[in-house]
């Protein structure tokens, strides 16, 4: 059923007095005239008796029935003595007829003179039209909020993927797929937090602004606190702080955490982002890889009733087991490069000749660590676990017994993305102030995502961590996943955006 289409831009700009343009300036002129006869066009409170939802899901036990429903108005069909509107609630979206006969005449214009976008409440009885489309007849139309500005044209919709962005409130009320988007991403952080609840894990809360940027390498946000004249960093990761717990006595502890990281704006990133990370005493990384393949997979069968999930045309195979690879053996698989019988300077020449970027003082766990990035990476489009990091990047992770050189660390990777990251984590007080010491070291060469000293963790470590797994898995990602999201701003209600002149 066709509603009125509005031939304008996708978004009426902002401005006041000159800057309004006609339709906004008609929506003032018919606020005014409802302030004039006294009718009130910001409502109070509306009663409904039920969602469109449940009206239209069960028409059976509504046919009948007198209800009453509230929403915005999204479409509008007038046919002279009796009309059609189609109005939006938070749970989808019911039509609604209106008759001359049934409000009268000073009722029927009232109605007619409201505008698509208006929110308004509708008493009336429940039937279902020749054309089989459960409606609401109206005894009884009340507006509740006037809206000034003209939605997205109606068969375009909110064209503009960055005004999308900056005005997430239009593209919910016009972009359904948008809503079902959110939607879903508060389904799979509630299931997500009934698995780790059911599996005796403890959830709690760390502090967002730390003394001390820990527990990851990244660029911090600094801010400060005018009582104590100390500078703050916005949490880059709680690792340290819910490992502090592990040394308090709680054994299983997770937290559902907001991070801040000071770095670059891409379809991957964005500074402000939310992770799930969880602590296990007495684990390794063995078995934070087995809760992570249980975690995900149970998660895309809870919420999409399947393992089986397309992102951007590649079919992801979510059912356990996955594959499990060292960085060694990925890197030789995709390159041809055996890192294990490399010495540095043989590392350094390999990887020029694949176009590197490294530096002739870069050691032989580095220069892997890149030539995985770059060469690798984009190859584990199914889910892999990739075990086993250097040493130099992994300053948190225990040490591996044969090969010293490495740690006991994996990252999972999909669709050429790292998902998850995971550790038996590091609780030798020595070897961890030592490894700190040189993170300091690259801090004073200017590289300032190294990790800063925590004298105070190190003091909690000489109280004794018992030995643990450790793991954090991006949320933002993995919605992006289950979604077919193609950009971490799709999942994010309100991303940072640049602000425009």
């Amino acid at each position: 059923m066709p509603g009125i289409k509005i031939e304008k831009e996708d978004i009426i700009p902002d401005g006041q007095g000159e800057d309004l343009n006609e339709l906004m300036q008609v929506r003032r002129e018919k606020l005014a005239e409802l302030r004039e006869r006294g009718i009130d066009p910001f409502g109070q409170k509306y009663v409904r008796s039920n969602s469109a939802r449940e009206i239209t899901a069960g028409f059976e036990s509504f046919d009948g029935r007198e209800v009453t429903v509230a929403g915005r108005i999204m479409a509008k069909r007038v046919m002279g003595k009796a009309s059609f509107a189609h109005i939006q609630d938070g749970s989808g979206r019911i039509q609604v007829y209106v008759r001359l006969n049934d409000l009268g005449q000073e009722g029927y214009d009232f109605f007619l003179k409201l505008d698509i976008g208006d929110i308004i409440g509708v008493r009336g009885t429940v039937f279902r039209t020749r054309m089989g489309e459960v409606t609401v007849s109206a005894a009884e139309v009340t507006l509740l909020s006037k809206c000034l500005r003209p939605l997205p044209e109606k068969w375009h919709g909110l064209r503009d993927v960055e005004l999308r962005y900056r005005q997430r409130y239009v593209d919910l009320i016009v972009n359904p797929q948008a809503r079902d988007t959110f939607v879903l991403r508060s389904r799979i952080i509630h299931y997500m937090r009934r698995f780790l609840d059911r599996k005796g894990f403890l959830e709690v809360e760390t502090p967002m602004m730390h003394p001390i940027a820990g527990g990851a390498t990244a660029r911090p946000f600094i801010t400060h606190h005018n009582a104590l004249d100390m500078n703050l960093y916005l949490r880059i990761a709680p690792e340290l702080y819910l490992k502090r717990l592990l040394v308090g006595g709680f054994e299983k502890v997770y937290e559902i955490n907001r991070n801040f990281r000071n770095e670059g704006i891409s379809t991957k990133h964005n500074p402000e982002f939310t992770m799930l990370e969880l602590y296990q005493a007495y684990a390794d990384y063995g078995d934070m890889m087995d809760l992570t393949e249980e975690l995900i997979s149970s998660t895309a069968r809870e919420v999409l009733g399947s393992t089986s999930v397309v992102y951007e045309g590649a079919e992801i195979n979510l059912a356990p087991p996955w594959k499990r690879m060292t960085m060694l053996e990925a890197v030789k698989q995709y390159t041809g490069l055996d890192f294990d019988g490399l010495k540095e300077g043989g590392a350094y020449r390999e990887a020029k000749n694949l176009g590197l970027e490294v530096q002739p003082a870069d050691s032989w766990g580095t220069i892997l660590y890149t030539v995985f990035e770059e060469k690798v990476e984009p190859h584990l489009v199914q889910p892999t676990f990739i075990m086993d990091f250097p040493l130099e990047v992994s300053p948190l992770a225990k040490r591996k017994k044969d090969q010293p050189e490495l740690t006991y660390r994996f990252e999972l990777f999909i669709c050429g993305r790292e998902m998850a990251n995971a550790f038996s984590e590091l609780n030798d007080p020595l070897d961890q102030k030592a490894r700190f010491l040189k993170q300091v070291e690259k801090r004073k060469s200017g590289d300032d995502e190294a990790h800063m000293m925590d004298e105070d963790y190190i003091n909690a470590l000489e109280y004794g961590m018992p030995p643990a797994g450790g793991l954090g898995i991006g949320i933002d990602r993995l919605v992006m996943l289950l979604t077919n999201s193609p950009s971490i701003r799709d999942v994010i209600l309100f991303p940072l955006m640049k602000p425009r002149d």
